[in-house]
């Protein structure tokens, strides 16, 4: 199987989409920096402003993450924490982790003061109350949407991600919702990614060809298939043996392609599996976790309490800029790069950070060194969201 074009990026009708691969490259002094021992901070953030969540999801990471508070962070707290990362350099927010975000009080005031501050925003929702006022309010000042859709078919849809295949209705309003979103984009001339992804359990191969042309239909940028993450214990009993079977159908997806609607394989993970081979987490140097319940933690891989000894704090209860400059902040971040950690058996399967921290590992063992982007060479799409 050929991976060069996928790990390179894939040319959308607005640029260059690179979704299974890094773009430090494109942050080189930021990372010469940490590599000289300076304290750095982030350049991306992923985090939610709540941990509910109406969906079900069968491949969902946050079910292993319990247990932990559901309380909701005010909205003060969450414009405060942009505050902070405007101060110490943060330059994006991606509004994925543990929660749906669209549900918080706090959503279209935190997009819209990120905006106001140059903070680059993208957003992963279901979509499921992503009514036509939050879209009118939050896409001129979103970077792109990432829409969960586990399914291309009404049925299946609703057995993956909610009580029964018999509920529909949940799949017909997310449907709605995203089609006034790509309809916005285009009257407005928005520029915004809109695409849908698919978390790949391998019960759900069935999918894989309804949920393309469902991609296709919905005019979106690009529909994305990936792997499903799994903990220590194997909690969502994710069967990564299974991957290898369904390279034909993944090919055939990915043949669906037209020049509107890209469909994407992220191969490099699915072929990988549970497979990883570093030892340190170098990644949440540059790409932080925040949980919907304000926790600050490396990973999310680590927001469960039984890893509370990498707990960092809680910007609902003290100001981020202080966790960040804290001593705990940096004997965390200390502690997963050294000796004592070892992410082959200590952590769960390819995080959020997984490409930073394999290429990282291999710069730092001489296998594949990072350079700077070439002077001049045209940016990525996104290129604050590592």
């Amino acid at each position: 199987m050929n991976l060069k074009t996928s790990q390179s990026g894939v040319f959308t009708k607005e640029g260059k989409l690179i979704l299974d691969n890094h773009k430090l490259s494109y942050h080189f002094d930021r990372f010469e920096k940490w590599r000289s021992g300076e304290d750095i901070a982030p350049v991306t953030v992923d985090m939610a402003l709540t941990r509910s969540c109406g969906a079900m999801c069968k491949f969902c990471y946050a079910m292993v993450q319990e247990p932990q508070e559901r309380s909701a962070i005010k909205t003060k707290d969450a414009l405060n924490l942009l505050d902070d990362f405007a101060q110490i350099g943060v330059k994006a927010v991606s509004l994925i982790s543990d929660g749906e975000s669209t549900l918080s009080p706090a959503y279209v005031p935190f997009i819209n003061h990120a905006s106001s501050l140059g903070i680059d925003v993208g957003n992963a929702t279901n979509a499921w109350d992503w009514n036509k006022e939050k879209v009118n309010a939050v896409l001129p000042h979103l970077k792109w949407v990432r829409f969960t859709v586990a399914a291309g078919r009404p049925s299946r849809y609703a057995e993956i991600m909610y009580k029964s295949k018999e509920d529909t209705y949940v799949f017909d309003n997310a449907m709605k919702n995203i089609k006034y979103a790509v309809e916005l984009k285009r009257k407005l001339n928005l520029d915004v990614t809109l695409g849908i992804q698919m978390v790949l359990m391998p019960e759900f191969k069935d999918e894989i060809i309804p949920f393309s042309k469902l991609g296709i239909d919905l005019g979106v940028d690009y529909a994305v298939i990936k792997h499903c993450s799994d903990d220590t214990d194997g909690s969502l009993g994710v069967d990564y043996s299974k991957y290898a079977e369904m390279t034909e159908l993944l090919l055939e997806a990915e043949s669906l392609s037209n020049e509107r609607t890209k469909i994407i394989v992220k191969w490099s993970k699915i072929e990988e599996g549970n497979h990883c081979t570093y030892t340190a987490m170098y990644g949440p140097q540059f790409l932080l976790q925040i949980s919907g319940s304000g926790l600050v933690a490396p990973s999310g891989m680590f927001f469960n309490a039984k890893y509370s000894k990498l707990h960092i704090g809680n910007f609902t209860s003290e100001r981020f800029i202080d966790i960040f400059k804290s001593n705990r902040y940096r004997r965390v971040m200390e502690y997963i790069t050294s000796e004592r950690f070892n992410a082959k058996t200590m952590m769960g399967s390819l995080p959020i950070q997984h490409y930073l921290n394999k290429a990282i590992d291999n710069h730092i063992k001489g296998i594949s060194l990072i350079t700077k982007a070439s002077k001049g060479s045209a940016k990525p799409l996104h290129v604050n969201f590592l």
